[in-house]
Order: C-alpha cells, then sequence, then structure tokens
C-alpha cells in the first residue's frame, strides 16, 4: 500500500490554509495535511519531516518569499515547492522558478487548476500557465523590462523602497547590514538609471511592482 500524499501549506492567513485542506482532501482522501503560518514555521515544517509538495505562499511574516524558497530547497530537495501567491506572474514567476519552484498559481487560479498542478509536479513536471510559458520564450530573446535584469535582492530592494521603508527597516527585514542594503540600492539605481527615490518609487507604481 502507498504512503500517504504529505502535502505542506504555507500561508499566513487560516481562511487559506482551511481552503487549500478542503479542495485536496476531496482529491487525496488520505493526504497527510501540515501547516505554516509564517516563514519560520515552514522552514521548522520542512526541517521536521518529508514533504511530498509545499504550497507557498511568498508574502508571509518573517523572511521573503525568494528566501524561503532558497532556504527551503536546501533543507529537502525533493520537496516539490509550488507557489501559490496573489503576485501576478509578470513580478515573480521567473525568478521564483530560477530558484527552484516547480510552479507558480496565483490565488485567482480555479481550484481545478491547483489540483492539475500538483498532479503534474508530482509527475516530474513543471506547472505554468499559458501566459507565463509565453513569458518564458519572450525572455529567451531577452525581451526583458528594466527591472528583470535586477538581482533577486536587488528586486526586493526596489519594492521595499516603493512602500517607503528606510535602509536600516530593510537591513532588519532582510537580515542585513546597512551598507548592504544600501550597496544594492546604488547597483540598482545604476541598472535602472534612478536619481532618487521618487523614481524608485514612480516606476513601480507604472509597472505596478506592488500588486
Amino acid at each position: 500500500m502507498a504512503r500517504p500524499l504529505r502535502i505542506l501549506i504555507a500561508d499566513d492567513h487560516a481562511v487559506v490554509r482551511d481552503g487549500l485542506k478542503q479542495l485536496l482532501a476531496d482529491r487525496y482522501a488520505n493526504a497527510i495535511f501540515g501547516e505554516a503560518a509564517n516563514t519560520q514555521q515552514a522552514l521548522d515544517k520542512l526541517d521536521s519531516a518529508d514533504w511530498d509538495v509545499m504550497l507557498l505562499d511568498l508574502t508571509m511574516p518573517g523572511r521573503g518569499g525568494l528566501d524561503v524558497l532558497a532556504q527551503a530547497r536546501n533543507i529537502q530537495p525533493r520537496t516539490k515547492i509550488l507557489v501559490l501567491t496573489m503576485h501576478p506572474a509578470d513580478q515573480y514567476a521567473v525568478r521564483v522558478l530560477k530558484a527552484g519552484a516547480v510552479g507558480y498559481l496565483t490565488k485567482e487560479s480555479a481550484s481545478d487548476e491547483v489540483v492539475a498542478a500538483i498532479e503534474k509536479v508530482l509527475h516530474g513536471g513543471r506547472y505554468v500557465t499559458a501566459a507565463l510559458a509565453e513569458k518564458l520564450i519572450s525572455d529567451l530573446s531577452d525581451g526583458k523590462k528594466p527591472h528583470e535584469h535586477l538581482s533577486d535582492r536587488e528586486f526586493q530592494v526596489l519594492r521595499m523602497i516603493a512602500t517607503g521603508k528606510s535602509v536600516k527597516e530593510m537591513g532588519a527585514e532582510l537580515s542585513l547590514s546597512v551598507k548592504t542594503i544600501s550597496t544594492y540600492r546604488t547597483r540598482l539605481f545604476e541598472k535602472l538609471k534612478f536619481k532618487s527615490n521618487a523614481d524608485a518609487v514612480r516606476y513601480v507604481l507604472v509597472e505596478r511592482l506592488l500588486d
């Protein structure tokens, strides 16, 4: 008899976790579920048990989603990590796939799409929507927007600048020194040809990078 499927759901909203459990319990009757409401809980759960699939929200309390993804891959490289987030695919999808996720879904996805994504990754595939597939093809010809040339950390700092966070606040949230944050800020300003934080805020709003 095959062992039960083990699914870890990492999301800071209880209603989302409950909804996903109900949806997936209907499809996988004997599944065992784990829950995490913040990034540290997610990493602790990964460290304490084996999981077949992890549904990961990118914006939970604690470290940034990209950082958690990298750590999760180190803790349990065999776990299939599906990102399920409110952020549109054009903001994060390429980054999370490069970081080791096997699929990207938005919270607007239909229930059957979530199940289809899990089925595909369990059979060794990757799950991307048709729109995301087109973007990946476009990126092969380097048809990228300016911010897509930023490193993951530079991109995080850009978004934080747009929310009005100080260099000290960014450093505390990312567990980095003020000097390191300032270096990332300088680099992204050079790459995007910004002269002030106002330029960064304007760019983020135009590109809808905080949606």
